[in-house]
């Protein structure tokens, strides 16, 4: 009775974490580069997602509407 749900909107990447990170790794690591194969990409992208550390992942999961101090 209590609880009220809200639904995202169909597309809302602002709302998902995920989708963020994705933006990120294709505008600074995967922009102008091709692949020979799937499995290459795969590498690539486990290789460049090492690369990130905690300070560069703050700053792309940064939001105004959430705020957590630790």
């Amino acid at each position: 009775k209590n609880i009220t749900p809200l639904f995202l909107p169909p597309y809302s990447p602002e709302l998902n974490c995920v989708e963020r990170i994705w933006l990120y790794m294709r505008q600074h690591y995967w922009s102008n580069r091709s692949y020979p194969s799937l499995g290459d990409i795969a590498l690539a992208a486990i290789e460049d997602m090492v690369k990130l550390d905690r300070a560069t992942l703050r700053s792309i999961f940064h939001t105004t509407w959430v705020t957590r101090t630790v």
